[in-house]
């Protein structure tokens, strides 16, 4: 039909039809001129699940980096009152709290109430447990991290012997089991410092250190997998062919294109060093002198205290579980945010 036959309608319903654009060529340009940090970021923001994980890991940051003013404006401490205060020896038998659910009012003095048999305050602990547990599995990670990082660039980039000395080690690491070492260093430890006054730094210090030395590995391996790749790349050769010194090639070619596995590495990480730093107070073998997450939830294991005040369990629990569940929701996010080809 030519335009002049055409009627009106005919003429107004083809001038109308809307174009069909590829979504391939749409998602091209909007992702032209970006760097892929903000290509990542903006897959971040997309993804409801990682803003929720972010927002929950950001509350708890926030609750230990500011664990004494918090408990500063509830009027909260560590300081250990007299138990008769605030707990009733003669309630069926056993030291429970007076105050908070279930066998008193709610009080905002206590607003998690307080433990049995010693009546600290529950959520001053909470707040400075989430504090060390925090603290103890950040430090541990970027020690770690570092360590990995420059093993599994040095094993990738020289090869030879080199590469062949470093992956034993990384092997022979591997085989060790954690928890036996753990188990292992605590009892040294404990022998060695237990009449310090610094004992429950030392502790801290000496876990750290634990974690770090059992947990570079993956990080060493996988960075080591990518160098191998990278350093047959041109912009590598071409480093040599000036006579760029290997430690540059390292640190300012091939270090800037590791940003992205670097990150997810650290992101699965940590979490998994949160919840160890938990059990092995529970086990006894962390933070024993001190507060802990993992001391707390070990006092509450008595039988009689979880059938009578559950909430003494459930509270630094709870708060191990949402942490490390957000932890590792999030480290996939960014995951596939890095590296599309694996977005499920």
């Amino acid at each position: 039909m030519s335009a002049e036959t055409a009627g009106p309608e005919t003429l107004g319903s083809l001038s109308t039809e809307p174009e069909h654009q590829d979504p391939n060529s749409q998602q091209a340009k909007e992702i032209s001129g970006k760097s892929p940090m903000r290509i990542a970021l903006g897959r971040l923001a997309r993804d409801k699940i990682a803003v929720i994980c972010a927002i929950v890991v950001l509350f708890f940051i926030f609750c230990a980096v500011f664990a004494g003013p918090i408990s500063s404006v509830f009027g909260v401490s560590l300081e250990t009152p007299l138990a008769s205060e605030r707990v009733d020896g003669l309630n069926k038998g056993l030291p429970l709290p007076e105050m908070g659910p279930p066998n008193g009012a709610f009080t905002m003095e206590h607003p998690m109430g307080v433990a049995p048999r010693t009546g600290e305050d529950n959520l001053a602990y909470w707040l400075y447990g989430c504090r060390v547990s925090l603290l103890i599995a950040t430090t541990a990670t970027i020690f770690a991290s570092v360590v990995g990082v420059i093993i599994g660039l040095l094993a990738g980039f020289l090869g030879g012997a080199v590469d062949k000395m470093l992956s034993f080690f990384i092997d022979m690491f591997l085989t060790v089991p954690f928890l036996l070492a753990a188990l292992t260093l605590a009892p040294i430890i404990n022998d060695r410092f237990n009449t310090a006054d610094n004992y429950g730094t030392i502790q801290k210090i000496a876990l750290v250190v634990v974690l770090s030395i059992f947990g570079w590995m993956g990080t060493a391996r996988l960075i080591r997998g990518e160098v191998i790749t990278l350093r047959e790349r041109e912009f590598v050769q071409a480093a040599r062919v000036m006579g760029m010194p290997t430690s540059r090639i390292l640190f300012k070619e091939l270090l800037p294109n590791l940003a992205a596995p670097i990150i997810i590495s650290v992101s699965l990480m940590l979490p998994t060093f949160v919840a160890l730093e938990a059990g092995l107070a529970f086990l006894g073998i962390g933070v024993t002198d001190g507060v802990s997450w993992g001391q707390t939830i070990l006092k509450a294991t008595n039988l009689t205290f979880f059938r009578e005040y559950p909430q003494y369990l459930w509270q630094p629990l709870l708060g191990i579980v949402a942490l490390v569940l957000s932890l590792n929701l999030l480290g996939d996010a960014v995951r596939d945010a890095l590296d599309p080809k694996t977005r499920r």
